[in-house]
């Protein structure tokens, strides 16, 4: 803000803020044996990370505001912009990797392999609603009907189809090239000591 005298990316805090919210979840449950073993609150758990989900790698789509008669420094904003991205991405993966690892504590891999792979899908569309039709996560609760009616409409389109599977897709190689360059690591680490 010094260099350019402007506070326009200052909407990138906020993003990240978001992205972050899905990983405080899954640390709360990891650490809470008592929260893990209460199904009520284990199930609102999983609706709020779900709903929160897509806000950390919906920061990538900022990088649309590159063209902005605002940006000024463009390298200077698209480093910005990556940044923030990039943290946000991190921050949602690491979260993906705690709800893996909570599901299939309970309900085994071939399950939570599944539900993270519609997680992924369901996170693309809710890139979607964040960029295209400008909802928010809290949305659901301060204007149902409205986001329920576009929602509706929006599935007749394809270019919902397109951008769903495009960044689902891209979220689900993201998660499991890290769970298994992860696993590598571990399998590494245990031949090591053995």
């Amino acid at each position: 803000m010094k260099i350019t005298h402007s506070s326009f990316y200052l909407f990138l805090v906020w993003n990240l803020f978001l992205a972050g919210i899905p990983f405080a979840i899954t640390q709360l449950f990891k650490m809470s044996s008592k929260l893990r073993s209460l199904k009520i609150v284990g199930f609102l758990g999983f609706a709020a990370w779900l709903l929160f989900l897509p806000n950390s790698p919906y920061i990538i789509t900022d990088l649309v505001h590159l063209h902005s008669d605002r940006s000024s420094l463009v390298w200077l904003d698209l480093f910005l912009v990556f940044v923030f991205a990039f943290n946000g991405l991190l921050l949602g993966l690491l979260s993906m990797l705690d709800m893996f690892t909570l599901i299939s504590q309970r309900y085994g891999n071939q399950v939570a392999k599944y539900t993270l792979f519609k997680v992924c899908l369901l996170s693309g569309y809710g890139i979607y609603l964040g960029r295209f039709l400008r909802f928010n996560s809290w949305d659901i609760t301060t204007k149902p009907a409205t986001l329920f009616y576009q929602i509706a409409y929006s599935l007749k389109e394809p270019k919902v189809w397109l951008i769903t599977f495009a960044f689902g897709g891209f979220l689900w190689i993201l998660f499991s090239v890290l769970q298994s360059v992860l696993s590598l690591r571990e399998s590494q680490m245990v031949e090591k000591r053995g």
